[in-house]
């Protein structure tokens, strides 16, 4: 245990045991003000800071507080009801301030009491109430505030957990000042209580016990006693104090001294109209002029002082800028900043602001937070932050889709309109805007509201401008997830995986395989829509075929077959039955007899001529599949997969290039179609 915590556990201890032990005189008098030290330190505490969590152990402070002063009570009560004296400080405070006369310090001691009780204690206790609950009901608001910041790219993900981890600090402060505030409320009540037993208990001891006069009794206990609740009174009001000012730091840019002086002296005409007022109270009333007309002439200057201070301020600031705006131009730091490339940019023209703007209705940002988790459900990566910002380049319903800093689309929105896709067949009386759908390319139309029921009706597909966006977005971050998932990426995924599965993450990385090594898997992997979720199959395959090939393509192949009941599920129909274009025996032998062997690896080496032909033929079955509904899956034979994947990525991106290996054998397979030489 550390020597401060030590110190912490014996001062508790300490407290409980002056509850029990006698204390001589002298040292309640040096906890007496040790007690007055302690409040005023923290009222100032307290009125310097900027916001609550800045004194965020206050709660816990209230309650030792509050017990020391309970046990300083009960240690002065047994010296005043047992020996008839309590120390210099209780005298001090029972004589000097009560001015020598037991009713004037007993009538202090009630202002003391009611002014803490019933004005500030009661405030702070409402304040803190009130503050608890709404903190507690604006904690989702936030959330949410802080999730749009994170897809919007304003904050990075360390700012995101910062900002979290305050919302909970300041719901567990203002939950502890809730209950804390009923500390002050007790106290001030047991102050009255300790008062009336000191009073009668002394004077009935003073008589039987030390053999007093009636006369005698009355002065010395009634000093006594208003000394010590006085002693008591003025730390327990200054802490309530504190905690008043706590819990009403709401809305705070600095601390007291600065919140007072630029908010109750920001405006100097408004000062120049409270000192007129003041000296003319002066004047024309009985007040006269020797009360009021300084104070009139304080408050003068202050606002000719202040009315200085914005002129200078104000040129100050123009100076910083044009200063800050050279230095920027001249330091070479600033081009720094111009080389960030953010992976994934959404850039539109002014027109379609409204759809970012939350105060215009829009929800595009709430939009991107279920497009980064859907993309996390199908795909297992977690993508990063998506940064939305207008550009007045663009046409005004323009928007782009940027990939590390390259327009990969792009295409047009029509605000209180909707895209209306055609069911295969076209209805005369649905006029709209002829447009395309920009996620699929499908022919589609712009139609306005009147027109949106109709097309309902006659089988269109009506969706709004918001959910073409996220459609259009979706399929962009999944058909460029591959160049999303670099190393870094793949430490997180890695790391992720090594909390639940620290032996399997510990033989792979980086005994068998680099990080380099796996985000190239995995990067293959996203490149053919293959999810990567399941890390841990993923992981356990590459740390089994690790040992015998470090070649990226091999272990793709491997990872894949071990991937099977998942690919399957993708591609198939019902889960029984594939269709599929089978490649013939010609074409895979042809194919095979082209793979050259490397120290880099293998390569497709065919000819032009070849290439093409394959090619078209591939095509011909593809649009024949496509024009019949179905989705075209090529099947190849696990040796030649990949190479033929190749050519068919070329211009058929989206068309499946799967291997008997990584088919369940429970799975019905029928060839619609044979590709041959």
């Amino acid at each position: 245990m550390k020597t401060k915590d030590l110190v912490i556990l014996i001062g508790i201890i300490g407290i409980v045991l002056m509850m029990i032990i006698p204390l001589p005189i002298w040292l309640l008098d040096v906890l007496l003000v040790i007690n007055i030290s302690t409040a005023l330190m923290i009222l100032l505490i307290a009125m310097n800071s900027k916001e609550a969590l800045d004194f965020s152990i206050f709660p816990a402070m209230l309650l030792i507080t509050t017990l020391f002063r309970l046990a300083l009570n009960l240690s002065t009560t047994r010296n005043i009801l047992s020996k008839g004296e309590a120390g210099h400080v209780v005298e001090t405070f029972g004589s000097f301030v009560a001015g020598g006369q037991i009713a004037i310090g007993f009538i202090v001691f009630l202002i003391l009491v009611v002014v803490q009780f019933i004005v500030i204690t009661k405030g702070s206790e409402r304040v803190a109430e009130v503050a608890a609950r709404f903190t507690l009901d604006a904690m989702p608001g936030k959330q949410m505030s802080i999730d749009a910041d994170l897809n919007a790219g304003l904050i990075n993900e360390t700012q995101a957990r910062e900002r979290r981890q305050k919302i909970e600090r300041e719901a567990d402060f203002h939950g502890s000042m809730d209950g804390a505030s009923k500390f002050v409320k007790g106290d001030a009540i047991a102050s009255i209580i300790i008062l009336i037993i000191n009073l009668i208990g002394g004077f009935i001891i003073g008589m039987v016990v030390h053999g007093m006069d009636f006369a005698t009794a009355l002065e010395t206990f009634s000093i006594l006693t208003i000394g010590d609740g006085l002693v008591s009174q003025v730390p327990a009001l200054l802490i309530s104090t504190a905690a008043g000012l706590i819990v009403t730091r709401a809305a705070s840019e600095g601390n007291l001294a600065y919140d007072l002086q630029t908010q109750l002296l920001r405006y100097p005409k408004l000062l120049y109209i409270v000192a007129g007022t003041v000296a003319l109270l002066g004047l024309f009333t009985p007040i006269g002029p020797i009360s009021t007309l300084p104070f009139a002439g304080i408050i003068a200057f202050a606002a000719y002082r202040m009315q200085k201070n914005i002129v200078r301020q104000e040129q100050q600031q123009e100076l910083m800028e044009e200063e800050q705006q050279i230095e920027e131009v001249r330091s070479p730091e600033s081009v720094i900043s111009l080389l960030q490339v953010d992976p994934i940019e959404f850039e539109f023209g002014y027109g379609l602001i409204p759809l970012a703007d939350t105060q215009q209705g829009g929800d595009l940002l709430d939009r991107i937070i279920m497009i980064r988790r859907q993309c996390a459900l199908e795909l297992g990566l977690v993508v990063p932050v998506i940064r939305i910002r207008d550009n007045i380049q663009l046409k005004p319903n323009e928007y782009v889709i940027k990939i590390k800093g390259n327009t990969v689309a792009r295409g047009e929105l029509l605000l209180n309109h909707y895209l209306a896709m055609s069911p295969g067949y076209d209805d005369d009386s649905i006029i709209g805007i002829e447009t395309t759908e920009p996620a699929f390319g499908l022919p589609a139309m712009w139609i306005d509201e009147p027109t949106k029921e109709r097309a309902e009706m006659s089988g269109y597909t009506v969706v709004d401008p918001p959910s073409v966006v996220a459609t259009h977005l979706t399929e962009i971050v999944k058909r460029h997830a591959h160049e999303l998932i670099g190393r870094q990426e793949t430490k997180v995924l890695v790391d992720n995986v090594r909390e639940s599965f620290p032996a399997l993450v510990d033989e792979l990385i980086p005994s068998i395989l680099s990080i380099g090594d796996v985000q190239k898997v995995l990067s293959k992997l996203l490149r053919e829509k293959i999810s990567i979720r399941d890390m841990v199959t993923i992981f356990e395959t590459l740390a089994d075929q690790g040992h015998y090939t470090k070649d990226p393509d091999i272990l793709t192949e491997y990872v894949r077959q071990s991937l099977s009941r998942q690919i399957t599920q993708q591609f198939s129909q019902n889960n029984d039955t594939m269709r599929v274009i089978t490649v013939g025996p010609s074409l895979e032998k042809k194919i095979a007899e082209s793979v050259q062997q490397t120290e880099q690896g293998s390569y497709l080496a065919l000819d032009p001529i070849s290439t093409q032909s394959i090619y078209q033929k591939l095509s011909e079955q593809v649009n024949r599949q496509i024009q019949a509904g179905n989705q075209p899956i090529v099947l190849a034979s696990p040796t030649i997969r990949m190479y033929l994947r190749q050519i068919v990525e070329r211009t058929m991106q989206d068309v499946p290039v799967l291997s008997y290996s990584e088919l369940e054998p429970s799975v019905e397979v029928q060839s619609i179609g044979v590709v041959n030489l």
